[in-house]
């Protein structure tokens, strides 16, 4: 397995463990870690996209991990497991 298939591999299981605990309701979008989340797999991704040179995903795993950090960074302070 090559390391871009590890990371891609890495990535897309950090976005999957968000989706489901927040499909679940163990995990709702206000939370810190649910912005987290997103942003590092998002952010793992994209470097995966961008070392197999496929740049369609470069742009959306770019712009996923660009959401996810404004998100994260505008979360109001004390919404730590509450729904907004």
């Amino acid at each position: 397995m090559k390391a871009s298939d590890l990371l891609a591999s890495t990535g897309v299981i950090i976005l999957l463990i968000a989706f489901l605990l927040n499909l679940f309701k163990q995990l709702p979008t206000a939370h810190k870690l649910y912005g987290a989340l997103n942003l590092i797999g998002a952010a793992i991704c994209c470097y995966a996209s961008w070392l197999i040179h496929f740049y369609p995903f470069v742009i959306l795993e770019g712009v996923w991990a660009t959401v996810a950090s404004i998100s994260l960074f505008n979360v109001p302070r004390g919404t730590l497991g509450k729904e907004k």
